[in-house]
């Protein structure tokens, strides 16, 4: 009987003994998959990406994905389009851009940045989270927004003096824009159930075959989000409840305020184009060539800043002014 205990306990120490060795190859694997992620907020990645450089980072935040886009963007940093995406492994995004982007959604080989290999967790998270950002879109033509947390190998890129002054990160994603993260596993994604919202990444455009001078002017800014969080919070507090259900309004109200005229002058503005959770409105002055386009939206990426997710305002996203 003593034997036999003995020897039981000796191949339990073998087995475990086997098990540490099994455990130890996959955590040194080159996948890294062993190694513990970091767990930062996007506007730090944006604030100091080199401190995060080459470093396995667990972010949450909204996934933009269009034509020339997939970035990972957080309404609260002062900049959107400085973090692309990638996926690891064999799959690929589909993502059209310049230069490199190809449309392709497989590669012939694992993905490898700055020779280190980046591995892909495949499983029922990501591939939810794939069909979300990839055609047929609930937004039709104009790409996808989707909420997720993500584990990913942030790089940096290289550093460059921005316009301004300040720093900037450089050499990934649609015309070497942005620092690069490069997903190897979603952790969660939310699903696109909320009704009424807008789910697109891009507003609408005027069509500029349509137009005579063939140009346009944008009236407001590309990253809209302060103005945005503003008017929804002047909303709930009751200054601008007209704004959850009077699109036109609120088209009138922005286009005035844009232009700096009165509002009442803004008259005969007319609904073009209707979609979920997204209204286009079109004005054309009496006597004059231009002509104006408000593109206002219920964003998705706000219900998560509302009091209450399901009441969410009609918020002016883009406008443009062109001539006819």
């Amino acid at each position: 009987m003593h034997e036999r205990e003995h020897s039981d306990s000796f191949h339990n120490i073998v087995l475990y003994f086997l098990f540490s060795l099994l455990a130890l190859a996959t955590c040194f694997a080159p996948s890294g998959l062993c190694e513990e992620p970091q767990r930062v907020t996007i506007c730090q990645l944006k604030k100091d990406p080199d401190a995060f450089n080459k470093k396995l980072v667990e972010v949450v935040g909204f996934v933009s994905h269009d034509f020339e886009d997939f970035s990972l963007f957080d309404p609260e940093c002062t900049s959107r389009y400085d973090i692309w995406l990638d996926y690891g492994g064999v799959a690929a995004s589909g993502t059209v851009y310049c230069c490199g982007g190809t449309g392709e959604r497989n590669r012939p080989k694992p993905l490898v940045v700055e020779g280190i290999p980046i591995p892909l967790i495949d499983n029922d998270r990501f591939r939810e989270f794939d069909r979300l950002v990839q055609a047929p879109l609930r937004s039709g033509k104009h790409g996808s927004s989707v909420h997720a947390a993500m584990v990913g190998r942030f790089f940096a890129g290289r550093e460059v003096k921005l316009q301004n002054g300040e720093r900037g990160f450089r050499g990934y994603g649609h015309m070497g824009c942005c620092s690069l993260l490069a997903i190897q596993e979603i952790r969660s994604v939310d699903p696109q159930d909320r009704p009424g919202l807008d789910y697109g990444a891009s507003p609408d455009q005027p069509d500029l075959d349509k137009l005579r001078c063939g140009t346009m002017r944008d009236l407001v800014s590309l990253e809209p989000f302060k103005e945005i969080l503003n008017a929804q919070l002047q909303a709930e507090l009751g200054d601008r409840s007209w704004a959850f259900d009077d699109s036109q309004r609120v088209a009138t109200e922005g286009l005035a305020r844009i232009l700096k005229i009165p509002q009442e002058s803004v008259k005969g503005i007319r609904k073009t184009r209707t979609a979920e959770g997204r209204i286009l409105y079109e004005w054309k002055p009496d006597g004059k060539r231009a002509h104006y386009m408000i593109v206002l939206s219920r964003p998705y990426w706000l219900s998560f800043y509302s009091r209450d997710p399901k009441k969410v305002a009609w918020v002016v996203i883009a406008g443009y002014e062109s001539c006819t």
